[in-house]
């Protein structure tokens, strides 16, 4: 992009269960000069009522563009509106299906299929356990199509103190794949604090883990 063009990105928020990590990713992204261009499903709007206390315009006040589900002809529906890509976060197993099968019933899932049309980064933070054969098959469909599959596994290694922490991380490492780096990673063996690796949390007492 030309000096004068920001660095935008995509934000698709789905209904699936964890919008917190749709809410801190942009949360986090307002830390850096990336332009977040933002729409939120039908069915996330439903998740967010549920699953926070946040209202639909605190979420829309931490994006910089936001778009309704059903503007296709928003700009983030045309190639020739250039981005560094875009996460879907968190991404349901309906959005992920329609991504997969190149079915674009909606801006979201339209947006996606420009971003994979365009070979741009697609990354897709899928939210669903346990899977069945068609949730892996769509899966492979879109790693096959050049997108990310990140599913939102805490990592223990950081050892979180608490869910913040482990949200925080995970969204950091999300954005890792785009090298944007907002400092929520505990990187292995560039933190002091780092178990060596000859000393495994699993070989300690028994007593020294309980209420872990």
């Amino acid at each position: 992009m030309p000096a004068t063009t920001p660095r935008r990105l995509i934000v698709g928020i789905s209904g699936a269960s964890g919008i917190v990590y749709g809410v801190r990713l942009l949360a986090l992204l307002r830390r850096t000069a990336v332009e977040t261009h933002v729409v939120v499903s039908r069915a996330a709007k439903v998740t967010l009522a549920l699953e926070t206390e946040l209202a639909l315009a605190d979420l829309h006040d931490l994006a910089d563009v936001v778009y309704q589900p059903g503007d296709i002809g928003a700009a983030i529906s045309s190639g020739s509106f250039r981005t560094a890509g875009m996460i879907v976060c968190p991404c349901s197993m309906r959005t992920l299906a329609e991504i997969a099968n190149g079915i674009t019933a909606s801006l979201l899932t339209r947006a996606a299929d420009v971003v994979l049309k365009e070979r741009r980064r697609l990354v897709l933070v899928a939210r669903e356990t346990p899977l069945h054969l068609g949730h892996l098959r769509n899966m492979a469909a879109v790693t096959e199509m050049g997108a990310i599959v990140y599913p939102p596994v805490p990592a223990m290694y950081a050892r979180p103190a608490s869910i913040d922490e482990m949200i925080d991380h995970t969204v950091g490492r999300v954005l890792d794949l785009f090298d944007i780096d907002v400092g929520t990673v505990r990187r292995w063996g560039e933190t002091a604090d780092v178990p060596a690796q000859d000393e495994p949390v699993a070989d300690k007492p028994d007593e020294m883990l309980d209420g872990a």
